[in-house]
């Protein structure tokens, strides 16, 4: 069944209206539907619909509701992938990959070693990774999409980390403490934890110290070195297996 993501205002007592341009293209274009076809609808905050499209007009389909249910495979931990910048498509791949596993929302991050350069146009990015997130949450049927916020520095990731109730910390140099043993230590299940991943070339050494002075548990994943397109992807499964399973 088609997943259909709308604004909660769009959801009405009996009726549910989908305005979103390219949504509607899709759905009439692409997957032809139609009246009476049945379809689900998340208004990206708590509840999921199953819906007859009752009408198609030029400006949105109207769709009536037949069910309503709490969110079925949204994670009740969030997440925060805290991701330096890789160069070429390895950010549409860690998005794309984050979201199906139950990221909540990504941030990417200037550090010491990232490669790309903003040249003033890196909301054209931000806009298209925040497509490739949507995309993905239509396939797994997400009660949410995880959103791309804007980019910061590490500078401003550590004054913002703070709020979390964990910040986890992947570092390929770490020998003495495993993801395994650091999640198994904590006692009460957090609500919150910020995932921090270096690029390529991981994060130079002032920066780890200042990570783990901040708080931030540092971990090893294992034996082997993961790339960054790796390391996140594996870092929340492991979080999600500890925490959701």
């Amino acid at each position: 069944m088609s997943r259909v993501f709308v604004d909660a205002k769009d959801v009405l007592d009996n009726t549910i209206k989908i305005t979103d341009a390219d949504d509607r293209k899709h759905m009439v274009k692409v997957l032809r539907l139609g009246i009476g076809d049945i379809i689900s609808i998340s208004d990206s905050v708590e509840f999921e619909y199953e819906a007859e499209i009752i009408a198609v007009e030029k400006d949105h389909i109207e769709t009536r509701i037949l069910d309503k249910q709490k969110f079925a495979r949204e994670p009740e931990l969030k997440i925060t992938l805290f991701q330096g910048i890789p160069k070429q498509g390895k950010m549409e791949t860690i998005i794309q990959k984050t979201a199906e596993l139950g990221v909540y929302s990504i941030i990417p991050v200037f550090t010491d070693r990232t490669i790309v350069v903003d040249n003033g146009n890196f909301h054209k990015k931000i806009e298209r990774w925040q497509k490739v997130s949507d995309e993905a949450v239509k396939q797994c049927k997400r009660g949410i999409v995880p959103q791309i916020r804007q980019e910061i520095t590490f500078k401003r990731m550590i004054e913002v980390i703070c709020k979390y109730d964990f910040i986890l910390f992947p570092y390929e140099n770490e020998v003495r403490c495993s993801i395994k043993d650091c999640l198994r230590e904590i006692t009460e299940k957090p609500k919150e934890i910020a995932v921090i991943i270096g690029p390529e070339g991981g994060f130079s050494d002032n920066e780890a110290e200042t990570l783990i002075k901040n708080g931030a548990k540092s971990v090893s994943l294992g034996k082997t070195v993961l790339r960054t397109e790796t390391a996140g992807m594996a870092a929340i499964a492991m979080v999600m297996y500890e925490f959701e399973l």
